[in-house]
């Protein structure tokens, strides 16, 4: 990316840039839905990526996170085989590859993507993990897989989608709770992070995004979080900030994203600036950006100048997500030599 010498740049070239909080199904090419669909006889309301593009990418705001999730119907309509979802999930880490990401961990539902064709769950986790891999490999993309519970169902069927994930559990590097976070509280699917954790894996979980801090603190306490999707919500509570501070609890953060589900009305008012000065833990990422209609550049350059944030702290981002990622350490440093030696990437 060029810039002109006056120009501060929001991104710094010698750091990694990561990736945390992408979902795959919310990250599909307008291109392979219409493809997908052609080859599968799937209606759609539209067939060129021009005219398809409002059904599915979001020009304003929703009416709430629910209106925004709705947007995912020609998104995952077109996953009627695993075959399709082994593809989605390989041309995920060829586009974080195009946008000059170096680590990315890509989270879905296994039985959201699953539901539209009444597919085997554990059969789109075994697809998406081989999509996965072997795009890492065409690639050199650093890749790991979140597996998503969707709260919105119920908790048994949650139970359900856990046993499809934990049948693939090596492919794996933490669970998510995702969805109707107002209708369905974190302290119901305690058992169910029970569950992860004594199977080895890390936890983060959407929380603080539409309902506020007692939503943050249940996930931790009750869940075991070490990582918060959005959070934002938190600063309402001081006793919370300080907690999240000194216990390193990871945020991340979606500007854009929040401005499109109405969790904020505008980016001056989204409190990513209030969160970097106060210290917090946390890092830029993109949510969903087929809807949003954005890549990470795009939350670096534009959302998180709009927003308030300076370049040291969008700069700091990229710091956190490296100390955020569910990485080894020694995969962390690797990412770092990495950069000191192509510095130019971005």
């Amino acid at each position: 990316m060029n810039r002109s010498m006056n120009q501060p740049s929001f991104i710094d070239p010698h750091l990694p840039l990561i990736d945390l909080h992408r979902h795959l199904d919310g990250s599909v090419r307008l291109e392979t839905v219409i493809d997908l669909a052609d080859q599968q006889g799937i209606d759609l309301p539209a067939w060129d990526v021009e005219s398809l593009r409002p059904y599915v990418v979001v020009e304003d705001r929703e009416g709430d996170l629910m209106d925004f999730i709705g947007r995912f119907r020609y998104l995952t309509a077109i996953l009627h085989s695993p075959e399709a979802c082994r593809r989605v999930a390989y041309e995920n880490v060829e586009d974080a590859m195009r946008e000059g990401i170096d680590y990315i961990e890509l989270r879905f539902s296994p039985w959201f993507m699953s539901e539209t064709h009444e597919l085997d769950p554990a059969a789109v986790v075994e697809a998406v993990a081989d999509g996965i891999k072997s795009a890492e490999r065409d690639t050199g993309v650093r890749a790991q897989m979140i597996g998503i519970m969707s709260r919105t169902y119920d908790t048994e069927t949650c139970h359900r989608e856990l046993d499809a994930l934990l049948a693939h559990r090596d492919h794996l590097v933490a669970i998510d709770l995702a969805g109707d976070e107002l209708k369905f509280p974190a302290g119901l699917f305690e058992p169910h992070f029970r569950r992860a954790r004594n199977a080895g894996l890390q936890v983060t979980v959407h929380a603080g995004e539409v309902d506020g801090p007692e939503s943050v603190w249940a996930s931790i306490r009750e869940l075991g979080a070490t990582r918060i999707g959005h959070g934002i919500h938190s600063l309402r509570d001081p006793q919370l900030v300080d907690y999240l501070a000194e216990h390193r609890v990871g945020l991340e953060v979606n500007i854009t994203s929040n401005l499109h589900t109405g969790t904020v009305d505008a980016y001056a008012n989204h409190p990513a600036k209030r969160i970097f000065e106060l210290g917090l833990l946390a890092n830029l990422n993109t949510d969903d950006p087929a809807i949003s209609g954005i890549d990470l550049k795009h939350e670096y350059e534009v959302a998180a100048p709009r927003a308030g944030l300076t370049p040291q702290m969008t700069r700091q981002s990229q710091i956190n997500a490296l100390e955020m990622a569910f990485l080894p350490e020694h995969e962390k440093r690797a990412l770092l030599e990495k950069k000191a030696i192509r510095p130019d990437r971005t």
